[in-house]
């Protein structure tokens, strides 16, 4: 079992999975997966998810919503934009995009390769 650091004013978002060794010096969007050093994202937490009742279409519709963060060469504060107006309304869109919105610290990297 390995142990994660947390910076003590970091904010870990509902349905997140942390790798061991993982520093997190950054805000962790709910639903996502986390690992590596500095914390970066590796995928959503679709296996707990799945296990707490997530329907396969809004674990999908999470999963285009990070892809879309993460993944298209746009800046955050772009994306967000983007991500409100081309998805459609959900809980979890709302709870994404509140929790980036209110970070203080800003969010983790999207992926990371060393």
């Amino acid at each position: 079992m390995g142990l994660s650091a947390v910076h003590q004013f970091v904010k870990i978002g509902e349905h997140s999975m942390i790798s061991g060794g993982t520093m997190i010096r950054k805000d962790i969007p709910p639903f996502v997966k986390a690992a590596k050093d500095p914390a970066s994202f590796v995928g959503i937490n679709s296996i707990g998810l799945q296990r707490r009742g997530f329907e396969k279409d809004k674990i999908f519709q999470i999963q285009n919503i990070y892809r879309h963060l993460f993944q298209s060469n746009k800046n955050i504060s772009q994306a967000i934009k983007s991500i409100d107006i081309e998805f459609n309304n959900s809980e979890e869109k709302e709870k994404i995009l509140s929790f980036i919105g209110t970070s203080e610290r800003g969010i983790m990297k999207g992926y990371y390769h060393k």
